[in-house]
């Protein structure tokens, strides 16, 4: 009966949670410093969400955002009807998955690969080579890629016949549009993304390694063993984010390399170009907010679908 009271004693002793007000006036420097990163995030994502209005309206000038007659859903009917959403929601997501998966691949391993480098000249030279192709704009790499294999005048097709082969028509041949599309975003993206899977590896304890190279290990089993097991939380946070955006395309990619050729529209077109194309050669602002918002609801709803089924599996390697 004493033990309890003093239990008692001891609990009612406890402090309570501080308010927030309390929390506030004691880390206001913080809080300070957090405002800007505050004020960015509020003007320019949560503020814009309010044009949201324009996919239920038919926008008029003279009413401006919220003064148009608002039509419900019409926008989203002249979508449908349209024919090509599916198509290009479909072009979207295989992309994507495309570039996801072979992403981790060759980020992850030329990270690898160049953390296995011994001397420190040629890996920064190697590194600065892999980082260029990042800075190159998708208007130049656009413009080399006509210049080279332009039906008239490309550098390709001038080999070719040299050769003594025919010319080859690459603006009117869409089966070989996947592949080039795919080598170009990997071939851009590649040193960008290795960057964070050096960090990672140059966080690792370095005891890990020399205690198996005691053991005996080779270079690929450190690899295989430790290296890579170590990058998964890394590589499943990158995944995820990388998933939030899984039906949102790279317009530079897909409209600087490809520009606006019908032909290969059906193996091309993806949903920011199709908006693009609905708000430039159409003025039509609404059928254009309806396609956008609907793009934004497909990645909120993949992303929340897809951390949900990791916090089942691995709270650890959750967003949230």
């Amino acid at each position: 009966m004493k033990k309890g009271k003093e239990t008692l004693a001891v609990t009612a002793k406890k402090p309570g949670r501080p308010s927030i007000l309390k929390t506030a006036r004691k880390h206001w420097m913080l809080l300070l410093m957090l405002l800007p990163a505050i004020l960015y995030v509020v003007v320019f994502s949560y503020i814009p969400m309010t044009g949201i209005v324009l996919a239920f309206e038919n926008y008029q000038y003279e009413g401006g955002i919220y003064g148009s007659p608002w039509i419900g859903l019409q926008n989203f009917k002249a979508l449908l009807v349209s024919g090509k959403l599916g198509m290009v929601t479909r072009n979207t997501l295989l992309y994507n998955i495309a570039f996801l998966l072979l992403g981790i691949v060759f980020e992850m391993g030329s990270a690898i690969l160049l953390n296995e480098l011994v001397g420190k000249k040629f890996k920064k030279l190697s590194q600065s080579f892999m980082f260029l192709p990042y800075f190159i704009s998708w208007v130049v790499a656009g413009a080399i890629m006509y210049n080279i294999f332009n039906y008239e005048r490309g550098v390709f097709n001038h080999v070719l016949n040299m050769l003594g082969a025919s010319s080859f028509d690459l603006y009117n041949t869409p089966g070989a549009w996947p592949f080039i599309l795919i080598f170009l975003k990997i071939w851009k993206q590649t040193g960008y993304g290795s960057v964070v899977y050096l960090a990672a590896i140059s966080g690792l304890d370095q005891e890990m390694f020399e205690a198996a190279s005691i053991d005996g290990a080779n270079a690929w089993q450190k690899i295989r063993h430790i290296t890579i097991p170590s990058l998964i939380p890394t590589m499943m946070i990158l995944l995820l984010m990388g998933i939030g955006n899984i039906f949102r395309g790279d317009f530079g990619l897909f409209y600087q390399t490809v520009k606006s050729s019908a032909l290969l529209q059906p193996v091309t077109d993806v949903i920011d170009t199709y908006v693009f194309r609905l708000l430039i050669n159409n003025s039509d602002i609404g059928v254009s907010a309806a396609a956008g918002l609907y793009q934004s609801i497909l990645c909120f709803v993949t992303i929340t679908i897809c951390n949900k089924l990791v916090k089942k599996i691995d709270p650890d390697y959750a967003l949230y």
